[in-house]
């Protein structure tokens, strides 16, 4: 009996960790086989844990005393018709849900209709944390012209590979890794002493053109910028001012210039 396709259905309850462990086992089978598939999960899981590690230390506090269902309630004798505020009770429930999750994505930060360098520069952190920190296949493509070509073919805009061997980080390699913006290629590179830096390059819809600006995550620190209709960021686990020498030279490479030499 042939095992039934997988589908978008199957990866998403992959994602949220809601798969019978047969069908889970299938489908990480099916992404061991699809590296492109493979590289657009893995972004959305670690776009997962990020949420949850935000939201982590809310989700724990204890509900204030002033959203207590009960103040609520209409008030009426303890046991004179006590079951008729019922319906109007389960809505303010839904109500305080509803206004209490929108309350906890605004204390976070989430911003769901950024789109522009912000949201770039939060893509290249996820992709660095999947990828960069991995120590047996951190990259798919390693040699430069071939990587050049796997990205401009799938960006559809000729995109060079940065070269940062005059700086001490040599080109491990990379990939064309998934983002809600679309496809973007992952760029990674590493020093003699093992210190890895990510950069994340995709076309940008808004901030077509725009100056650095700099972005930290925890323990991530980096620099976005866009030229030209192309967004660029750098990433790595140190200071803003270690890394800004390395995204000046990037974009000293980059900018008016759409293939690398």
């Amino acid at each position: 009996m042939n095992e039934r396709p997988i589908t978008e259905d199957d990866l998403q309850a992959y994602v949220d960790e809601r798969l019978e462990p047969p069908r889970q086992r299938s489908v990480e089978a099916y992404l061991a086989g699809n590296a492109e598939m493979q590289a657009r999960i893995a972004a959305l899981v670690a776009q997962r844990n990020a949420l949850r590690a935000a939201l982590a230390p809310i989700v724990a506090e204890p509900i204030p005393s002033r959203l207590d269902v009960w103040h609520f309630a209409p008030h009426r004798p303890r046991w004179n018709g006590w079951l008729r505020p019922l319906p109007a009770l389960a809505a303010s429930l839904a109500l305080l849900c509803i206004g209490g999750l929108a309350g906890w994505q605004v204390r976070g930060g989430i911003n769901p209709q950024e789109n522009g360098i912000g949201a770039l520069a939060k893509e290249a952190a996820d992709s660095y944390t999947v990828f960069a920190t991995d120590t047996l296949r951190p990259v798919e493509v390693s040699e430069p012209a071939t990587l050049s070509h796997w990205v401009t073919s799938r960006l559809h805009r000729p995109v060079g590979v940065p070269d940062l061997t005059g700086a001490g980080f040599r080109l491990l390699g990379g990939r064309v890794v998934a983002t809600p913006h679309g496809p973007a290629g992952l760029y990674i590179y590493e020093s003699k002493q093992g210190a890895r830096l990510g950069v994340l390059v995709r076309p940008m819809k808004i901030d077509r053109t725009t100056r650095m600006a700099e972005q930290s995550f925890g323990d991530l620190s980096g620099f976005t910028w866009a030229d030209g209709g192309i967004g660029y960021s750098l990433v790595g686990a140190a200071s803003a001012s270690t890394l800004h020498p390395f995204a000046d030279q990037i974009r000293q490479q980059s900018v008016g210039k759409t293939t690398s030499g």
